[in-house]
Protein backbone atom coordinates (compact mmCIF):
# COMPACT_ATOMS: atom_id res chain seq x y z
CA UNK A 1 0.00 0.00 0.00
CA UNK A 2 2.82 2.40 0.89
CA UNK A 3 4.56 1.66 -2.44
CA UNK A 4 1.29 2.31 -4.28
CA UNK A 5 0.86 5.61 -2.43
CA UNK A 6 4.37 6.73 -3.41
CA UNK A 7 3.81 5.62 -7.01
CA UNK A 8 0.58 7.63 -7.19
CA UNK A 9 2.36 10.70 -5.83
CA UNK A 10 5.06 10.21 -8.48
CA UNK A 11 2.49 9.99 -11.27
CA UNK A 12 0.48 12.93 -9.92
CA UNK A 13 3.35 15.37 -9.92
CA UNK A 14 4.93 14.08 -13.12
CA UNK A 15 1.65 14.58 -14.97
CA UNK A 16 0.62 17.77 -13.21
CA UNK A 17 3.85 19.70 -13.36
CA UNK A 18 6.08 18.96 -16.32
CA UNK A 19 8.65 21.50 -15.16
CA UNK A 20 9.56 19.67 -11.94
CA UNK A 21 11.53 16.54 -11.35
CA UNK A 22 9.14 14.11 -9.58
CA UNK A 23 12.07 12.36 -7.92
CA UNK A 24 12.67 15.57 -5.95
CA UNK A 25 9.05 15.88 -4.75
CA UNK A 26 8.39 15.35 -1.05
CA UNK A 27 5.07 15.71 0.68
CA UNK A 28 5.06 19.03 2.50
CA UNK A 29 3.80 19.68 6.01
CA UNK A 30 2.59 23.13 4.97
CA UNK A 31 1.55 24.64 1.66
CA UNK A 32 -0.13 28.05 1.75
CA UNK A 33 -3.02 28.46 -0.68
CA UNK A 34 -4.61 31.89 -0.94
CA UNK A 35 -7.42 33.30 -3.05
CA UNK A 36 -10.22 35.87 -2.80
CA UNK A 37 -12.16 33.68 -0.34
CA UNK A 38 -9.64 32.15 2.06
CA UNK A 39 -6.05 31.58 3.12
CA UNK A 40 -5.29 27.94 3.90
CA UNK A 41 -2.31 26.13 5.33
CA UNK A 42 -2.48 22.63 3.84
CA UNK A 43 -0.62 19.49 4.92
CA UNK A 44 0.16 17.23 1.97
CA UNK A 45 1.40 14.51 4.31
CA UNK A 46 -1.94 14.40 6.16
CA UNK A 47 -3.96 15.29 3.03
CA UNK A 48 -5.90 17.74 5.20
CA UNK A 49 -5.79 21.44 6.05
CA UNK A 50 -3.76 22.62 9.04
CA UNK A 51 -5.75 25.84 9.38
CA UNK A 52 -7.85 28.26 7.37
CA UNK A 53 -8.78 31.93 7.66
CA UNK A 54 -11.65 33.74 5.93
CA UNK A 55 -14.11 36.58 6.54
CA UNK A 56 -17.88 36.31 6.48
CA UNK A 57 -19.70 39.45 5.33
CA UNK A 58 -23.27 40.42 4.63
CA UNK A 59 -24.01 39.62 0.99
CA UNK A 60 -26.71 39.17 -1.61
CA UNK A 61 -26.98 35.59 -2.83
CA UNK A 62 -26.58 35.26 -6.60
CA UNK A 63 -25.23 31.70 -6.98
CA UNK A 64 -26.35 28.24 -5.96
CA UNK A 65 -24.15 25.19 -5.42
CA UNK A 66 -26.39 22.96 -7.58
CA UNK A 67 -24.32 19.99 -8.75
CA UNK A 68 -20.93 21.49 -7.88
CA UNK A 69 -18.40 18.93 -6.67
CA UNK A 70 -14.92 19.15 -5.19
CA UNK A 71 -11.93 19.46 -7.51
CA UNK A 72 -8.17 19.10 -7.05
CA UNK A 73 -5.80 22.05 -7.12
CA UNK A 74 -2.75 22.00 -9.36
CA UNK A 75 0.56 21.21 -7.65
CA UNK A 76 -0.93 20.40 -4.22
CA UNK A 77 -1.23 16.79 -3.06
CA UNK A 78 -4.66 16.54 -1.40
CA UNK A 79 -7.36 14.11 -0.42
CA UNK A 80 -9.74 12.98 -3.14
CA UNK A 81 -13.05 11.14 -3.61
CA UNK A 82 -11.50 7.82 -2.57
CA UNK A 83 -11.00 9.09 0.98
CA UNK A 84 -14.74 9.70 1.34
CA UNK A 85 -16.09 6.60 -0.39
CA UNK A 86 -18.72 4.65 1.55
CA UNK A 87 -17.65 5.74 5.01
CA UNK A 88 -18.77 8.01 7.88
CA UNK A 89 -16.80 11.04 6.71
CA UNK A 90 -18.31 13.97 4.84
CA UNK A 91 -16.38 16.32 2.58
CA UNK A 92 -16.62 19.06 5.16
CA UNK A 93 -16.22 22.57 3.80
CA UNK A 94 -13.88 24.60 5.98
CA UNK A 95 -14.78 27.92 4.33
CA UNK A 96 -18.52 27.23 3.96
CA UNK A 97 -20.09 27.33 0.53
CA UNK A 98 -23.17 29.04 1.97
CA UNK A 99 -21.13 32.06 3.06
CA UNK A 100 -19.75 32.73 -0.42
CA UNK A 101 -22.73 32.59 -2.75
CA UNK A 102 -22.23 36.27 -3.57
CA UNK A 103 -20.65 35.19 -6.88
CA UNK A 104 -20.20 32.01 -8.91
CA UNK A 105 -16.45 32.51 -8.78
CA UNK A 106 -16.33 32.68 -4.98
CA UNK A 107 -18.69 29.74 -4.57
CA UNK A 108 -16.57 27.60 -6.88
CA UNK A 109 -13.43 28.41 -4.87
CA UNK A 110 -14.97 26.78 -1.79
CA UNK A 111 -15.21 23.44 -3.62
CA UNK A 112 -11.46 22.89 -3.81
CA UNK A 113 -10.14 19.79 -2.04
CA UNK A 114 -7.75 22.07 -0.13
CA UNK A 115 -10.88 23.52 1.52
CA UNK A 116 -12.17 20.06 2.39
CA UNK A 117 -11.71 18.01 5.58
CA UNK A 118 -12.70 14.54 6.71
CA UNK A 119 -15.57 15.52 8.99
CA UNK A 120 -18.01 13.24 10.78
CA UNK A 121 -21.22 13.31 8.74
CA UNK A 122 -23.47 14.06 11.71
CA UNK A 123 -21.23 16.93 12.82
CA UNK A 124 -20.94 18.45 9.35
CA UNK A 125 -24.69 18.41 8.81
CA UNK A 126 -25.58 19.33 12.38
CA UNK A 127 -24.04 21.74 14.88
CA UNK A 128 -21.12 22.69 12.61
CA UNK A 129 -23.55 23.80 9.90
CA UNK A 130 -25.76 25.56 12.43
CA UNK A 131 -22.83 27.62 13.71
CA UNK A 132 -21.94 28.56 10.12
CA UNK A 133 -25.51 29.82 9.69
CA UNK A 134 -25.27 31.77 12.94
CA UNK A 135 -22.05 33.44 11.80
CA UNK A 136 -23.82 34.57 8.63
CA UNK A 137 -26.60 36.05 10.76
CA UNK A 138 -24.06 37.89 12.92
CA UNK A 139 -22.31 39.23 9.82
CA UNK A 140 -25.62 40.56 8.54
CA UNK A 141 -26.61 42.13 11.85
CA UNK A 142 -23.34 43.47 13.31
CA UNK A 143 -20.72 43.43 10.56
CA UNK A 144 -17.95 41.22 9.15
CA UNK A 145 -16.75 38.25 11.19
CA UNK A 146 -13.19 36.98 10.82
CA UNK A 147 -12.98 33.20 11.16
CA UNK A 148 -9.98 30.98 11.82
CA UNK A 149 -10.33 27.21 11.93
CA UNK A 150 -7.54 25.01 13.25
CA UNK A 151 -7.66 21.24 12.77
CA UNK A 152 -6.41 19.12 15.65
CA UNK A 153 -4.26 16.05 15.00
CA UNK A 154 -2.40 13.76 17.39
CA UNK A 155 -0.40 10.55 17.42
CA UNK A 156 -3.74 8.80 17.86
CA UNK A 157 -5.36 10.34 14.76
CA UNK A 158 -6.89 7.75 12.47
CA UNK A 159 -5.16 7.27 9.12
CA UNK A 160 -7.37 5.83 6.40
CA UNK A 161 -6.18 3.03 4.14
CA UNK A 162 -6.26 5.61 1.34
CA UNK A 163 -3.59 7.65 3.15
CA UNK A 164 -5.53 10.62 4.53
CA UNK A 165 -5.46 11.48 8.25
CA UNK A 166 -8.74 12.07 10.08
CA UNK A 167 -8.74 15.19 12.31
CA UNK A 168 -9.44 14.62 16.00
CA UNK A 169 -11.41 17.84 16.12
CA UNK A 170 -11.87 21.41 14.93
CA UNK A 171 -11.23 24.72 16.70
CA UNK A 172 -13.21 27.69 15.38
CA UNK A 173 -12.14 31.19 16.45
CA UNK A 174 -14.40 34.15 15.68
CA UNK A 175 -13.34 37.80 15.82
CA UNK A 176 -16.00 40.48 15.46
CA UNK A 177 -15.58 44.02 14.15
CA UNK A 178 -15.47 45.37 17.74
CA UNK A 179 -12.62 42.90 18.49
CA UNK A 180 -14.88 40.74 20.64
CA UNK A 181 -14.00 37.06 20.32
CA UNK A 182 -15.81 33.75 20.56
CA UNK A 183 -14.09 30.35 20.42
CA UNK A 184 -15.39 26.82 19.93
CA UNK A 185 -14.06 23.28 19.85
CA UNK A 186 -15.85 20.38 18.17
CA UNK A 187 -14.61 16.82 18.52
CA UNK A 188 -14.83 15.02 15.19
CA UNK A 189 -17.68 12.76 16.16
CA UNK A 190 -21.47 12.68 16.28
CA UNK A 191 -23.01 15.55 18.19
CA UNK A 192 -25.93 15.63 20.59
CA UNK A 193 -25.77 19.24 21.84
CA UNK A 194 -26.54 22.72 20.62
CA UNK A 195 -23.69 24.52 18.83
CA UNK A 196 -23.45 27.00 21.72
CA UNK A 197 -22.51 24.15 24.08
CA UNK A 198 -19.19 23.80 22.24
CA UNK A 199 -18.00 27.29 23.18
CA UNK A 200 -14.68 27.37 25.01
CA UNK A 201 -12.54 30.06 26.62
CA UNK A 202 -10.41 31.98 24.13
CA UNK A 203 -6.74 31.76 25.14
Amino acid sequence: MKFLHILLIFLFFSCDNNNSNPLEIQLREEVIVENDVFTISYSESKEQPNWIEYTVRDFVKVADRGNMDFYKVSNVWTSDDNDYYKNEWDKGHMAPAGSFTDSWSNLEKTFSFVNCALQKDNLNRGEWRELEEQVRDWAKDIGPVNVRIELKFSTESQVLSTGASVPDGFYKFLTFSDNRKMCFYFENKSTDKNWSDYEILCN
